[in-house]
């Protein structure tokens, strides 16, 4: 059933594909409904004691020479890389679902409605689960760039991708890399699996990004659970390292941590993602994954928090690894001081 299938290759399947700790288990649909269960009854998540921070962009300097990440939301990130515009997971949608009425609802709006983000070159699928794949979004971004947009995408995903009418799709294996107008884009393995129904999972291949360009590297770790791919990554990718790290920027998830029995095999929480930042070699990393649709038990405001502590612990300056606000961006460390970087981020975070 796997028309990608390859035996030389450890994370293929005759019927789909497996992750890259084929050890590790997966919480079975018991699990699930005994955790629901348990969540009503203990009244699990508890609210958010505030909501998620909300900054307006600028929109002028995101659209701009710069190299910079914005933060749309969850998993969807702008970067400003190499003169190109490049978006992570785009989704706009009010629901995280296959329904207009039913399934986990965003906190938050969007940090930029779409119809003002700038001309996208570049947008990167990390799987097809319905809170990082979205079939409204990308086909309003196809057509808002008269199919100019180039779509990349793990095995599986690109062909639901032309489905739904996208024909400019990159599909990729792990490892396997794409090159467009001087941007160096490979697929790499994560921890997670996939579905978008009750008779898929695991048909399409998911996994992250490393993004190189000529004066900037980026990583895009779209859903994971903490593993020895982070190390992996680094060693295999280590010719392009420079200064002692191989990535200027990581986007790591932050978020969906609890139940820890259910969570751990597919979604880091903020200790392991911390941890995670030191093994992928970044030098900044910018939370992803929190604070806007309500997925586990954790509430949503609880994420940020505990990374400030992780990050305390391991050493790490407030800078080293960021919970932006939905809206607040980043900017390459270049022609400003150490002093003035930390005062923009202070009035960023504020």
């Amino acid at each position: 059933m796997n028309p990608y299938y390859d035996p030389a290759k450890t994370h293929h399947t005759p019927a789909g594909f497996q992750g890259p700790d084929v050890s590790a288990g997966h919480a079975t649909l018991r699990d699930i409904w005994d955790w629901k269960r348990e969540a009503r009854r203990e009244g699990r998540p508890r609210p958010p004691g505030r909501p998620t921070p909300r900054v307006e962009p600028d929109f002028a300097r995101i659209a701009g020479a710069e190299t910079s990440a914005t933060f749309v939301g969850h998993s969807t990130v702008l970067l400003r890389i190499g003169g190109l515009s490049v978006l992570t997971d785009p989704v706009f949608s009010e629901r995280a679902s296959p329904f207009g009425f039913l399934g986990p609802r965003r906190a938050v709006p969007p940090g930029i409605d779409i119809d003002r983000l700038p001309d996208i070159d570049v947008v990167l699928i990390s799987h097809g689960h319905y809170d990082h794949l979205d079939r409204a979004s990308v086909r309003r971004l196809h057509r808002r760039s008269g199919g100019r947009t180039l779509f990349i995408a793990p095995l599986g995903v690109g062909r639901l991708l032309r489905r739904w009418g996208i024909n400019s799709v990159v599909e990729l294996d792990w490892w396997q890399s794409h090159t467009y107008r001087g941007l160096h884009m490979t697929l790499t393995p994560a921890r997670h699996w996939s579905a978008r129904s009750f008779n898929d999972r695991n048909r399409m291949l998911w996994g992250a990004f490393a993004i190189f360009a000529d004066d900037f590297s980026c990583y895009f770790a779209g859903d994971s659970g903490y593993g020895p791919h982070y190390r992996e990554t680094r060693d295999r990718l280590a010719s392009r390292e420079r200064n002692g790290a191989l990535f200027d920027l990581a986007l790591m998830p932050i978020g969906a941590y609890e139940p820890r029995r259910i969570m751990k095999e597919h979604h880091m929480n903020p200790e392991e993602a911390v941890v995670a930042h030191g093994e992928i070699g970044a030098q900044r990393s910018i939370a992803i994954h929190w604070g806007c649709f309500q997925l586990t038990d954790e509430p949503l405001d609880e994420p940020p928090a505990r990374l400030a502590g992780a990050r305390t612990n391991a050493g790490l300056a407030a800078s080293d690894f960021v919970a932006l606000p939905v809206g607040g961006s980043w900017w390459q460390p270049m022609a400003r001081s150490a002093a003035d970087l930390d005062a923009e981020l202070t009035e960023t975070l504020r």
